[in-house]
């Protein structure tokens, strides 16, 4: 089988590609407008970017329409964001954010998520998520135009939220105890509880 982008529509080409890039983990970013209105929404082409400095990435592609989701206006705007991991047990109130609600009503509001303030950044933090990343725009890049075409967002890193309870005896993060999810294909997610160790070689 041969995939030529070109010769697909825009809806058949983001189906191959969220088959083919699997797992991949989720961001479930809050921001605020400019008015004042929370979002939370959830992205899976999400990951980290650098150590130093400390920076992730998202992407969110436009609407249907060409428009940028709510989630990169307010970060255009406001320059902030977090973004919360998702645990197993939140799966279900997460999926309930991907919903597009207007620009004027707030999904957190709407939906009754308990959120709790930041400290360095506006845009609030999900209590429920064990792992919550405050973080400050780096950068938007605008890749392609209208629908479907994506705003890679870059964010350094300000201040993490770690729940201890997620901590192993050396005071390290436990993916097992983290219990994330990750979004594979069409409307299927995977968990992160199966790991194998593989050291790095340290000779060819």
């Amino acid at each position: 089988m041969l995939i030529q982008p070109e010769e697909l529509s825009v809806r058949q080409m983001y189906a191959y590609m969220v088959g083919m890039i699997t797992p991949r983990p989720i961001a479930w970013v809050s921001t605020i407008g400019p008015t004042g209105v929370t979002n939370l929404a959830p992205f899976s082409f999400f990951n980290g970017v650098s150590a130093k400095p400390a920076a992730l990435c998202f992407s969110a592609v436009n609407n249907r329409d060409g428009s940028p989701k709510d989630t990169i206006r307010n970060i255009e705007a406001t320059g902030q964001f977090v973004v919360n991991v998702v645990p197993a047990e939140l799966v279900e109130v997460m999926n309930q954010t991907s919903f597009e609600y207007p620009p004027d009503q707030s999904e957190i509001d709407s939906i009754g998520i308990e959120v709790v303030p930041s400290q360095l950044v506006r845009p609030p933090r999900v209590k429920a998520s064990p792992i919550q990343i405050e973080c400050q725009l780096i950068q938007v890049v605008k890749v392609g135009e209208g629908p479907a075409a994506g705003n890679l967002v870059v964010g350094q890193i300000l201040l993490a939220h770690v729940d201890d309870a997620v901590l192993n005896p050396a005071g390290e993060i436990d993916p097992s105890l983290v219990d994330a999810v990750g979004r594979m294909g069409a409307a299927d997610y995977c968990w992160t509880r199966q790991t194998f160790a593989r050291p790095r070689p340290e000779s060819a």
